[in-house]
């Protein structure tokens, strides 16, 4: 059985969720497009500081982007039931 951080299963650090990006998250961005999702679901993309603002500016006008945090701050919320 191969358990998380074996050398078969590496953890690796969040990275960006812009394309080509290779950098480390350090932005949580959350969004929902309100003909596909219920107003409580929430997708996420990820985001460098680098490009944390076009990723929101692209979810924004659209009306998508519902809320920015680090990545602490959204790993330390407690799962929703």
């Amino acid at each position: 059985m191969n358990s998380p951080g074996s050398a078969e299963n590496p953890v690796t650090a969040p990275v960006c969720s812009a394309k080509g990006c290779r950098a480390d998250a350090v932005w949580v961005l959350a969004w929902n497009n309100p003909k596909l999702h219920t107003p409580e679901r929430r997708k996420t993309w990820l985001a460098c500081e680098e490009h944390r603002e076009h990723l929101s500016s692209f979810l924004g006008v659209r009306g998508f982007l519902k809320d920015v945090v680090t990545l602490a701050e959204w790993e330390s919320r407690p799962a929703s039931a």
